[in-house]
């Protein structure tokens, strides 16, 4: 399962700062994962101040 980012994101870029696949890139007004990268280790989610990513099951 991979993770997605709500439209809650500020898009202050500290999500795809820490990405340790690149997987999350600046779209428009949000930032967005590539879900062919991500590998679901859930770091977006632990850096996200406003907690946007996350996993595409709950959202």
């Amino acid at each position: 399962m991979t993770y997605i980012i709500t439209d809650d994101c500020t898009s202050c870029g500290e999500c795809a700062e820490e990405c340790p696949v690149d997987a999350i890139t600046e779209g428009d007004g949000k930032y967005e994962i590539d879900a062919d990268a991500c590998v679901d280790c859930g770091t977006c989610a632990e850096v996200c101040p406003v907690d946007a990513p996350v996993p595409e099951d709950e959202a």
